[in-house]
């Protein structure tokens, strides 16, 4: 029996996933005055030159064909105080941009106060995988952070931080 003929059971996928710990970010763009945003687990570098980032978003999504039309968007990426904006963002449906203090990028994107830093990007490729789409987008724009936050990390169905020991 060929290996490529074993079935793949979802949860037990997901919960193998799960044991890779990941950052979260929150994905912003803004059409028509209307600011739209999803919380993002799957964002990675993908290119020094030129400076390409990528995340996945499911084919389902009701705010990236929004971030489409507008053909960009920024990365935020939260620190280990914004659980709440997290939690906000992954709903559907549900007014996530109550409560949510935000000022625009210099491409016009929402960017998320408190969060570690964030990317500003125009969409540079997409790529139909599966139930996702992979966008790769060109880095325009960024903002280092000035203070010393800890990242939002998930990982195992949980989220995590980083205790304030030095590096390993």
């Amino acid at each position: 029996m060929s290996h490529s003929s074993i079935a793949i059971e979802p949860l037990r996928f997901r919960e193998a996933l799960g044991h890779y710990a990941s950052g979260i970010t929150v994905i912003t763009s803004q059409i028509d005055g209307e600011p739209v945003g999803f919380t993002c687990q799957s964002f990675y570098s993908v290119s020094m030159s030129p400076p390409l980032v990528s995340f996945s978003v499911m084919s389902g999504s009701a705010s990236y064909p929004k971030i489409r039309q507008a053909r960009r968007f920024a990365v935020n990426i939260l620190s280990d105080e914004q659980i709440d904006i997290s939690n906000q963002f992954a709903r559907r449906g549900a007014d996530k941009w109550h409560g949510i203090e935000w000022r625009e990028s210099p491409l016009g994107n929402p960017i998320i106060a408190g969060s570690m830093h964030w990317l500003d990007c125009e969409i540079y490729a997409e790529h139909v995988a599966g139930d996702h789409v992979i966008v790769i987008g060109e880095v325009k724009a960024l903002d280092l952070p000035e203070v010393d936050l800890r990242p939002l990390l998930y990982f195992k169905g949980q989220y995590r931080n980083i205790a304030a020991h030095g590096a390993v």
